[in-house]
């Protein structure tokens, strides 16, 4: 097996504004996406059946030419048509207009059938069925990064350092949504459930670096480079499988994995900036300049 060889990092060559520059651009240039995102579609991002409510059809693919003959065989016209090879069927799906989800796949069907679309199965929810779910997932992403804030204010108790990983989470997450929305990535209950996992990993990592700078013995810079050899190599393994299940889902067609993979990919890669980076820079100013001797 080959072991990953984490290279040490020389810190005294940069500033602690040379340091945080690149993390706090990059954070800057996503919340100017998603605002833009909001400002355009009401939303920070682009939502899925789940949270906007509509009808999902699956039609059969009998290879022919399926995919033309379904944008002209609907009206209202579909919002997305996705291919899925490894079923032989296309994903059909249609945003609701009111709660009446039941009418429009009655509608659909009937016009699936008059186009000689075969369709194997509706998926359908209600606007107001909708709105409920968007509100519990929001709650549960708030209670998660509330608890995580926490939970590290009080590991730690000096303001700093748990801003620091406050910070780092808060541009983890950040950084992924906009990516979703430059990729055409919807927001649907398994990234939801992707987003609470790149919380759980950017605390291990953020915590892991300020438990070995703050409470293990060692100067500064030994003591970050010892939390680095452990905490990039566990962040590019685990980038590592999720590129792997990005490219395997891709290949047999399944969205939803494969848009979970590309979503934590870029979570990790962001975890590592903002830790060695941004946090690296929080925690040499506190421990060289912020704390009065």
């Amino acid at each position: 097996m080959t072991a990953i060889e984490v290279p040490e990092v020389d810190y005294t060559e940069y500033s602690n504004r040379q340091l945080v520059l690149v993390p706090l651009a990059v954070l800057a240039l996503a919340i100017v996406v998603i605002g833009g995102w909001y400002a355009v579609t009401g939303a920070p991002a682009t939502l899925g059946l789940e949270f906007t409510g509509g009808v999902e059809l699956r039609i059969a693919d009998d290879g022919g030419d399926v995919e033309e003959r379904i944008e002209t065989a609907f009206d209202p016209a579909p919002d997305s048509i996705r291919s899925i090879p490894a079923d032989d069927v296309y994903v059909v799906t249609f945003r609701a207009a009111d709660d009446d989800p039941d009418g429009l796949a009655s509608d659909l069907e009937e016009q699936a059938a008059a186009a000689e679309l075969e369709t194997e199965a509706i998926d359908q929810v209600s606007a107001s069925f909708a709105t409920d779910t968007a509100r519990t997932a929001i709650f549960g992403l708030g209670l998660a990064f509330l608890g995580m804030s926490v939970l590290v204010f009080a590991l730690f108790r000096t303001f700093v350092p748990s801003v620091a990983v406050v910070a780092s989470a808060f541009s983890d997450l950040v950084i992924p949504v906009a990516a979703m929305n430059l990729l055409g990535i919807e927001m649907t209950l398994g990234i939801v459930a992707a987003l609470l996992m790149i919380i759980g990993y950017s605390v291990d990592s953020d915590i892991l670096l300020n438990n070995s700078v703050l409470r293990r013995t060692g100067e500064f810079y030994e003591s970050v480079n010892r939390a680095m050899r452990t905490g990039v190599t566990m962040t590019v393994t685990s980038m590592a499988a999720m590129i792997v299940m990005a490219i395997v889902a891709t290949i047999f067609g399944i969205g939803l994995l494969r848009d979970i993979g590309i979503i934590l990919a870029i979570g990790l890669c962001a975890d590592l900036m903002n830790t060695y980076l941004l946090n690296v820079a929080l925690l040499r100013w506190y421990k060289f300049e912020g704390v009065k001797r």
